[in-house]
């Protein structure tokens, strides 16, 4: 016969209680009850756990698995406790990946509400380019990503849309296009040299994409990109949240022709389940990050 959580339960009444009678007023249950969920238990055993004599007082073998006892329920009460928070989102991990402009302009707010919400969750937040993103998420190695949709594999994954990213151009202050700061169409920027970055790819639908094909440098990271524009050698073209808003020598001109944006998102792969953790980040972006496009 297997023991029985409740007659351990029962056990550690009698003992903390003093006696039969309290601990079936406790445990709302009468002293025959116990009783026999105790003397059960020391059948299974196969040793008296109290006196014969006095029913309050524990053997040297009952004085043995009492410790023992008591440790066993405080470790299942924990571990009881740990999964409802678990199955709450109340603890855990959540692992994300995202693009760089995502993850400093839109993140850190989520991140601050979601701390304040669930302070003992750790979060894992992963800054790479598109590409590696996407191999993050398609692996497993993060529950979520947030990005752009064309970026993924549509089978692979399930989006929610969350804001539109109007696309422009950056340059020097002093470049003659500045002079146009409601907007540029795209056969104004020929006559400039074209610096080609990862975004550029949004162009290769349209008929701006020439610019891409003539362009004299081709930058990846961000960092050299903007290095790269302050020198003045050249123009291009970026998502309005890839633009630093604390940028003073350059300045950002949304493209009009043809007029460009690109959808962010949050993904998870599809068919799967996520973690109550990783949910409840779902939730909060898309709860905030709507509410930011209002």
């Amino acid at each position: 016969m297997s023991i029985k959580l409740q007659q351990l339960k029962h056990f550690t009444l009698v003992v903390e209680e003093g006696g039969f009678r309290a601990a079936s007023n406790r445990a709302n249950r009468s002293q025959a009850a116990l009783s026999t969920s105790i003397k059960e238990l020391e059948r299974i055993l196969e040793q008296p756990l109290f006196e014969a004599g006095n029913k309050s007082k524990l053997t040297p073998f009952g004085e043995i698995c009492f410790p023992k006892i008591k440790q066993f329920l405080g470790v299942y009460e924990q571990l009881t406790n740990d999964l409802r928070a678990d199955a709450a989102g109340q603890q855990g991990r959540v692992r994300i990946a995202s693009v760089p402009s995502v993850a400093a302009k839109l993140i850190p707010s989520v991140l601050g509400a979601f701390s304040e919400k669930y302070p003992n969750v750790e979060v894992s937040l992963i800054d790479d380019n598109a590409a590696a993103v996407e191999a993050r998420l398609l692996s497993g190695e993060v529950d979520l990503a947030l990005g752009n949709y064309s970026q993924l594999e549509e089978e692979a994954i399930h989006f929610t849309p969350l804001i539109a990213d109007p696309i422009g151009v950056v340059c020097l202050k002093d470049h003659p296009i500045a002079n146009n700061l409601d907007g540029v169409e795209w056969q104004a920027l020929l006559p400039y040299p074209f610096i080609k970055n990862g975004t550029c790819s949004l162009l290769n639908s349209t008929p701006a994409h020439v610019l891409s094909q003539q362009a004299l440098y081709s930058v990846e990271n961000i960092t050299s990109l903007f290095s790269i524009l302050e020198l003045g050698i050249g123009i291009t073209t970026l998502p309005k949240l890839a633009f630093p808003t604390n940028e003073t020598r350059l300045v950002w001109i949304p493209l009009i022709d043809p007029p460009l944006e690109r959808q962010i998102g949050i993904f998870q792969l599809a068919g799967r389940t996520i973690s109550p953790q990783a949910q409840q980040f779902y939730e909060l972006c898309v709860e905030y990050l709507n509410y930011q496009k209002e």
